[in-house]
């Protein structure tokens, strides 16, 4: 094992209803859906229109200002509704099943044999582009860019979070099959962040052509941007690819079979599941596929992702083009008299404001109640004891605010997507929206000079 790095500084929120590590095949949704939401600085163009057949793979939409980057339909069916938001904004694709899992091909072969525009030519044909982020600014990557580097978390510490571990069992395959394809894309290395604490999985220690780094601490050691902040911090004018390792093994399986095979594997967690378990099924399914008849109560909400920067939906919504989790919790609905008075054992305190600080080891069942409303936003120290970079975050958010872009640069912003400040606005006694606040930044900082 190399040096193990020691992310010090952080916080894990022990939350209740972890998944077994248990596979178990989850029900064929009736409808899938493909959401442009899912994805920042996206205007879609749609080109199938309702009740038009497609099969998996075809082009469902592609990006009106970047048309070579589609986004394609991971079932075969029929297109049953565009569904849209305010402004008429499309807000989801939603492609009725037909069961018969008709797909179109692509190219398959080595990807060391292809030249680099062969291999971007055939991630853009399938649809699987969209895997591929760039850092700054976490839109879908240029495919006329060559990164730095491209890196690959292989581990999450978010609360509640799938264990990537587990996940990647028998994947050996696919997953170097994956990590050739994106060696193709950049002339700098691809980094694999791994968990020292932990045994890790096969297709991990034994990929060929990447650099692995080990890191031990509390979340948000298992962030890409923490682990890109420590080996390579990016700077004004570089560029960082990311990929998550269940679309590393998606991008594999393309070059390996010719098919865009859309299955992932993901978590159903939270302390609303009776019962927590890992469920395999296509990218985008109904939620409802494994929650129906799985959740304690009525009054909870549904997260596509994790507690801390995943997004509501509905008991019929759509799961998340990338997200490997889904989270449910009791919804916070309710007001409290006296609640900083009272002694709250059931309480999950940063400080120690309750004496639920007696028994750090405990698992809490914590709802979404903000308990209280925006406030005063001031210099406190709370940011920097959950944030392990070297940057103050406090001054970059009032930079974005008074939309310093100069400040903003100074400051870090080019390193920082929201999941990495997530944390700070957890913590945070003013309840800024310091996560938003950040998107507007970054949008900002991409208009002015792109």
């Amino acid at each position: 094992m190399s040096e193990v790095i020691k992310i010090r500084r952080g916080l894990d929120i022990k939350l209740k209803g972890r998944a077994d590590k248990i596979f178990t095949k989850a029900p064929r949704s009736r409808t899938y859906a493909v959401k442009p939401v899912d994805f920042h600085a996206l205007t879609p163009k749609i080109v199938a229109k309702p009740c038009e057949e497609v099969k998996a793979g075809s082009v469902i939409f592609y990006d009106k200002y970047r048309p070579e980057i589609k986004y394609t339909s991971p079932v075969s069916g029929i297109v049953k509704t565009i569904e849209r938001g305010e402004r008429r904004r499309i807000v989801s694709v939603v492609i009725e099943a037909d069961g018969k899992d008709t797909a179109e091909t692509f190219r398959k072969g080595d990807p060391a044999a292809m030249s680099r525009e062969e291999v971007v030519e055939n991630l853009l044909e399938s649809g699987l582009w969209p895997v591929i982020m760039q850092r700054p600014y976490g839109v879908v990557a240029f495919p006329s860019d060559v990164p730095k580097a491209i890196f690959i978390s292989g581990f999450d510490t978010a609360p509640l979070a799938p264990d990537y571990d587990f996940i990647m069992k028998d994947m050996e395959k696919e997953f170097q099959a994956g990590i050739d394809v994106l060696r193709s894309l950049t002339d700098g290395k691809v980094h694999l962040g791994l968990d020292a604490r932990y045994p890790a999985a096969k297709a991990y220690t034994g990929a060929k052509n990447v650099e692995r780094h080990y890191f031990s601490g509390p979340h948000p050691a298992g962030n890409v941007g923490i682990q890109i902040h420590k080996i390579s911090p990016i700077n004004k004018g570089e560029k960082v690819w990311t990929v998550k390792p269940q679309d590393v093994v998606t991008i594999g399986r393309l070059f390996m079979t010719g098919k865009y095979d859309p299955s992932m594997i993901v978590s159903l967690c939270g302390s609303e599941v009776k019962k927590p378990l890992y469920y395999k099924l296509i990218r985008g399914a109904e939620v409802s596929s494994i929650t129906q008849d799985n959740i304690v109560t009525d009054n909870v909400r549904i997260i596509s992702g994790n507690v801390l920067t995943g997004k509501t939906i509905s008991e019929d919504g759509h799961i998340g083009f990338s997200d490997a989790q889904v989270t449910v919790i009791p919804e916070g609905d309710y007001y409290e008299m006296f609640g900083w008075i009272l002694p709250g054992l059931k309480k999950f305190s940063v400080s120690r404001t309750f004496l639920s600080w007696l028994t750090p080891g405990k698992e809490y069942r914590l709802d979404t109640n903000l308990h209280g409303g925006e406030r005063a936003f001031v210099m406190t120290g709370e940011y920097e004891k959950v944030l392990p970079m070297d940057i103050y975050p406090v001054a970059l958010l009032k930079a974005i605010i008074v939309e310093d872009i100069d400040k903003m640069e100074q400051l870090g912003i080019y390193e920082v997507l929201e999941e990495d400040l997530a944390l700070c606005e957890f913590v945070c006694t003013s309840k800024t929206p310091v996560q938003s606040i950040l998107r507007g930044g970054l949008k900002m900082l991409r208009k002015e000079l792109e």
